[in-house]
């Protein structure tokens, strides 16, 4: 029997946040509090950002789509070349009052063989942006 290897091209982050969840969702949800807790968000309203990037600053079109209902708030971003990038997350209410936020990392489009090291690298950033708005929020 031949063994094959499955490619994971996303990532799942998670943060328990010591704040309520109307207060952690209505923060996030929010376009322009973006700059404030992520690395590559130089600016940002509900129509665009300015994104920093190695190559550069970039302006993209941004929607913001949150449902306070479900605790989603995903983002679609138009990039100059016309491509769309997401970003998924959500926020529930832990059983203590407090929220957990959850984050679901896609892979930029990248080589395949370059796949596994970008796809880590972004993790670790996400991670310390992760904790950033942990430390903002409670």
């Amino acid at each position: 029997m031949e063994t094959q290897t499955i490619e994971t091209n996303f990532s799942v982050q998670n943060v328990l946040i010591n704040s309520p969840l109307i207060k952690v969702f209505n923060f996030i949800a929010e376009p322009l509090n973006l700059p404030k807790w992520t690395n590559a968000f130089k600016s940002a309203d509900h129509e665009s950002a300015l994104l920093v990037t190695p190559g550069g600053e970039i302006k993209i079109g941004l929607e913001t789509r949150a449902s306070k209902e479900a605790g989603t708030i995903d983002w679609y971003m138009k990039m100059p070349d016309g491509s769309i990038g997401k970003a998924y997350s959500r926020v529930v209410e832990n059983s203590d009052g407090t929220s957990i936020y959850s984050f679901i990392l896609l892979a930029p489009p990248v080589p395949i063989e370059k796949l596994e090291g970008t796809l880590k690298e972004q993790e670790g950033i996400l991670s310390k942006e992760l904790k950033n708005l942990k430390r903002i929020l409670e």
